[in-house]
């Protein structure tokens, strides 16, 4: 359904060979370009940026090596490459949670400020799921049964000030209902004890819980995009439930140290897109329930920015304080 729906739109585009894709740029470098991922190996974030750097190939004229630097809800590894040359050697590509999540309730060194955004990838909504023996059925239901007993039902998910946690914080101080929040390492953990029946809501992302969709152990009610998700037909998503403006997205993008020099950024950003834009990686955008859009760096730049304001707003009012 997903794919036909992606033909639909017209998203769906050929494949290009890598050694095409910017040959005017083969002398721009001077050395291996490193592709910082915050996060351990093997999540969706990984197998984005290494099939990235591999349809790059050698077209920027030298290899692409991506490396992992996990740890301290990927502060680690965000600071590493603040801390880099803004030559265009070092990147960075993540998710959203060390940008606009992270600098709200840990003390980190680094501002989002000293990033300067280069592209995003696609994105995907957050969800709010009940197993398949439940009896609620849609999300005016959930959403009554959480305003008739509040705090009764609770919610795995990220971690106490992930991108989770005040994605649904957001949701549920607009609809007026109370949930109790349980932190796991991850959407994983998290879909681990709800199919275990340990918890009563996944809370995560969809693309996480694409697998328990797909099998029928979980139904997913409550999205935390605008529109519905082809993938998820038992969702709402905050259009139908009035609440447009509360959108929280989970998106993946490339980032490097503020200051790059004009050619080596368009160099980058033309051999990267057209990476983007092969049928091998919007094949795997497809296969992971993401939305590809492709946002070049002025409408990446305005997206961290209306978030990170909305989240802080978030951690104020739930009154979160800054970790060690």
């Amino acid at each position: 359904m997903l794919k036909r729906a992606l033909l639909a739109c017209g998203l769906a585009v050929a494949a290009i060979a890598p050694a095409a894709i910017a040959p005017a740029a083969a002398q721009s470098f001077e050395r291996p370009i490193r592709i910082i991922v915050p996060i351990a190996p093997g999540g969706g974030t990984d197998v984005f940026a290494r099939l990235l750097a591999e349809l790059v190939g050698s077209s920027l004229g030298q290899p692409i090596a991506v490396e992992n630097r996990p740890g301290a809800s990927s502060t680690i590894g965000t600071q590493f490459v603040v801390d880099q040359r803004p030559d265009g050697h070092t990147l960075m590509f993540t998710a959203n949670s060390p940008i606009t999540a992270a600098p709200h309730v840990m003390n980190v060194r680094y501002t989002v400020d000293q990033l300067e955004p280069m592209f995003m990838v696609g994105h995907v909504g957050f969800t709010l799921c009940v197993r398949n023996d439940s009896p609620i059925q849609d999300a005016r239901s959930l959403i009554a049964a959480m305003r008739a007993d509040p705090g009764g039902f609770n919610y795995g998910t990220d971690g106490v000030g992930g991108n989770m946690h005040l994605a649904a914080e957001r949701v549920f101080r607009r609809l007026g209902v109370e949930g109790t929040m349980v932190p796991f390492q991850g959407a994983a953990q998290t879909l681990t004890a709800f199919s275990g029946g340990h918890i009563q809501l996944y809370g995560g992302s969809i693309a996480v819980a694409m697998p328990a969709i797909r099998d029928g152990r979980a139904r997913c009610l409550i999205l935390t995009q605008r529109d519905q998700h082809p993938a998820v037909p038992t969702g709402s998503g905050l259009d139908a439930l009035g609440i447009p403006e509360e959108e929280t997205l989970i998106w993946w993008g490339m980032l490097a140290p503020r200051g790059l020099p004009a050619d080596r950024r368009a160099a980058l950003m033309t051999a990267f897109e057209a990476a983007w834009r092969s049928e091998r990686f919007q094949q795997q955008l497809a296969r992971s329930g993401v939305t590809p859009q492709f946002r070049g760096p002025e409408e990446s730049a305005r997206l961290i920015a209306a978030e990170s304001e909305a989240l802080g707003r978030v951690v104020r009012a739930i009154g979160i304080e800054r970790s060690r």
